[in-house]
């Protein structure tokens, strides 16, 4: 049974507290010796994407996606880079529509299911790079997303892709934007929805006749969010039909390479049906590791390394 019990992580002494794991990292952590090159690809619908890549010279890749309003320079996304490069990978961070510093060209930008920009990723890499083996690594938003096009393409995966890791994942999306909405995560919604509304003006600099922030303090929560921009952009009904058919949950069966998701148990962000304990109990490809603390994109360590227990685990997975 791929459940693995129990956790390897120990919180640091005053480290348990879930907001303190959160927060911690985001406003503390520092991981320097990065140094990325930036390749920008076209995408089929004549967008962009911007990747930026650390090479070691390796015939293997990770693939690593931030999560909501990320990007590669994250000390999460930073940290894993240097981990996977110390460990013999070249590391590639996807920085979704509109989050590498340049707005992106088309009215939409990305979604928590939207694997599209992935694939052409993966496509980008296998047509130009000769590597041997891919693992792709997603925090949050971009674990969701991981999960959701390993799901859909099931046995016909491209056969390049051999692991993948997910952290903080929300695979059942209604729940844990319900979850954000609540008295003990008003702070963090808030800014989510400050820095989304930021990214909409800057596509309303562009693009006016076509998106606006009218009325946008009328928002208080994912599902107006969602409601006026993702669903009609992406051709939704509603937020509802956005979550539901977004949400990886469902297709968590269908994964048919070695998979590791770790939600941490104290996660604010999460709720009861972000833990698929059902879903890796039937998939013998699914492992799924549920440490008592770790809050959300947390799982904070100290050591001489500078390295996160969520680092190590991820490169132990994708090397064993």
């Amino acid at each position: 049974m791929p459940v693995i019990s129990p956790s390897s992580y120990r919180p640091p002494f005053l480290f348990s507290n879930p907001h303190i794991q959160t927060v911690f990292p985001s406003l503390l952590r520092r991981v320097t010796g990065i140094h990325y090159y930036r390749e920008r690809i076209g995408t089929p619908d004549g967008d962009f994407l911007d990747l930026d890549r650390s090479d070691v010279g390796s015939q293997r890749l990770a693939i690593i996606l931030h999560g909501l309003e990320g990007d590669s320079h994250r000390s999460y996304v930073l940290g894993m880079v240097k981990s996977v490069n110390k460990k013999g990978w070249d590391a590639l961070a996807l920085n979704f529509r509109g989050c590498s510093g340049e707005c992106n060209r088309r009215v939409r930008f990305y979604h928590s299911g939207d694997t599209e920009d992935l694939d052409s990723v993966v496509s980008h890499v296998v047509e130009n790079r000769d590597y041997s083996e891919l693992a792709l690594i997603g925090f949050s938003l971009g674990g969701n997303v991981i999960l959701k096009y390993l799901g859909e393409r099931g046995a016909q995966v491209h056969p390049l892709i051999k692991k993948a890791v997910a952290f903080s994942a929300p695979c059942d999306l209604e729940s844990s934007s319900h979850q954000l909405a609540s008295s003990g995560n008003r702070i963090y919604l808030i800014r989510f929805l400050r820095l989304l509304r930021k990214k909409i003006r800057m596509k309303m600099a562009i693009m006016p006749e076509s998106i606006n922030d009218n009325g946008y303090r009328r928002i208080k929560t994912f599902k107006d969010f969602d409601d006026r921009y993702t669903a009609p952009i992406f051709g939704f009904e509603d937020a509802e039909d956005y979550w539901r058919k977004a949400a990886s949950k469902p297709f968590l069966p269908q994964i048919s390479i070695r998979t590791l998701l770790v939600n941490a148990a104290d996660d604010p962000f999460l709720t009861p049906a972000c833990y698929p304990i059902e879903e890796a109990t039937i998939n013998p490809k699914l492992f799924l590791e549920i440490p008592k603390h770790g809050g959300h994109v947390g799982f904070i360590s100290f050591n001489n390394q500078g390295e996160y227990w969520s680092e190590t685990q991820a490169v132990s997975f994708i090397n064993a």
